[in-house]
């Protein structure tokens, strides 16, 4: 989504954009080129599906091998093929933006007095350690850190990068810390949000009893169990409440698990496959949004919903503090009474509830467009061809 919009956004402002990408390929807005640059792509096909043919080549097999023993590749991998094939068409282009590959290949691009610019929208050290403190089985844990191994490649070469984007301050910090970058390597230029996708639909009627949240239903990092403890208890006092959470939880998962537990499953509905104007006609007709992330480096489900004009309720991990300020109501990450209390308030004030979705649409459009994000990172790109 980021590739999508920010490329849209460029060209609106007249620039040429060719987007280099391996599968799964993004839908980009037609004038934006796609270049294709095919892997193994073993997250959407079986392991076993891989013929001799294509383990001759050695970033296939890296891929495979490294698939094999539970660790993940792929942005190695891209890496070297985008540096490859951008070497050889360096002359098309004026600047070379990096979305998070972090990649020695990219290090490689820098080296040869390209123009680079590499956008980090947090650093995953915070996923893993989020992960690891969620999981209490000792082999799974080992599972996560191998699945994880790629971060040591990330850290080495982020730290030598001379232009990084972020979309947060919180994120500048994580990453001056984490990953050991210089704090003047960073720029701060935020997401945007499609505020002609995302808006309010007056002609469409509220249910006060539907809540609504879009969170990776079997990630801890998203604090979906903290929502559910929260739901369950305001049940009591609302027995016509209903949850809609856009996310599809796994057969069996944490997620699963826990809405059986606390007897929750006729009073919450998973919408999976939504289309982004499916999802803000959700907006339109729920009382209130919810993002209970424990961290975000951005937090775009929250701008969207500032977008669309519902009242938002937000705990304050990582960005969302700076993202949401004035746009939401906010309460300490992980603490599901103090989320239940602001959902309770918001519910049972319709005075409150219209400010909150006022203030949150006012905050979208001036601080999230994505004409005014692109303008910002053309700053940035001008920023970097200068000093190469």
């Amino acid at each position: 989504m980021y590739l999508r919009y920010l490329s849209q956004a460029l060209q609106a402002l007249g620039h040429h954009v060719t987007v280099v990408s391996g599968p799964p390929y993004p839908h980009l807005v037609e004038g934006v080129e796609l270049v294709k640059l095919p892997s193994l792509d073993l997250y959407s096909r079986d392991l076993w599906s891989v013929g001799p043919q294509e383990l001759r080549n050695r970033l296939g097999r890296k891929e495979w091998l490294s698939k094999l023993s539970g660790g993940f590749a792929e942005p190695w991998a891209f890496g070297e093929r985008a540096r490859d094939w951008l070497l050889e068409n360096a002359n098309h282009f004026d600047v070379i933006h990096d979305n998070q590959t972090l990649a020695p290949g990219m290090l490689d691009l820098q080296k040869a007095g390209l123009p680079v610019v590499t956008t980090i929208h947090h650093p995953i050290t915070r996923d893993l350690r989020v992960a690891l403190a969620g999981e209490p089985i000792w082999w799974r844990r080992l599972l996560i850190r191998r699945w994880h191994s790629f971060l040591g490649m990330q850290k080495r070469v982020a730290s030598r990068l001379n232009h990084i984007a972020t979309v947060s301050a919180a994120s500048a910090i994580d990453i001056a810390t984490d990953f050991g970058v210089p704090p003047s390597a960073i720029s701060i230029v935020p997401n945007g949000v499609d505020t002609a996708l995302f808006r309010p639909l007056p002609a469409v009627a509220r249910n006060p009893n539907q809540i609504i949240a879009t969170a990776s239903a079997d990630a801890p990092l998203k604090g979906l169990s903290v929502l559910l403890h929260a739901f369950y208890s305001l049940c009591e006092a609302w027995p016509d409440l209903r949850l809609v959470l856009i996310a599809r939880p796994q057969p069996g998962g944490t997620t699963e698990s826990l809405i059986n537990r606390l007897g929750l499953a006729e009073r919450i509905r998973f919408v999976g496959n939504a289309t982004h104007e499916d999802i803000n006609r959700l907006y339109a007709e729920s009382a209130v949004a919810v993002v209970p992330s424990l961290y975000e480096g951005f937090g775009l489900p929250a701008v969207e919903a500032m977008a669309a004009g519902i009242p938002l309720v937000s705990s304050d991990g990582g960005a969302l503090s700076e993202v949401v300020s004035s746009g939401g109501l906010q309460v300490p990450a992980g603490d599901s009474a103090a989320l239940a209390s602001a959902l309770h308030k918001v519910l049972s004030c319709p005075e409150l509830a219209r400010d909150l979705g006022n203030r949150g649409l006012a905050r979208a459009k001036t601080h999230f467009c994505w004409s005014i994000c692109a303008r910002q990172m053309v700053s940035l790109y001008r920023a970097s061809i200068d000093r190469c």
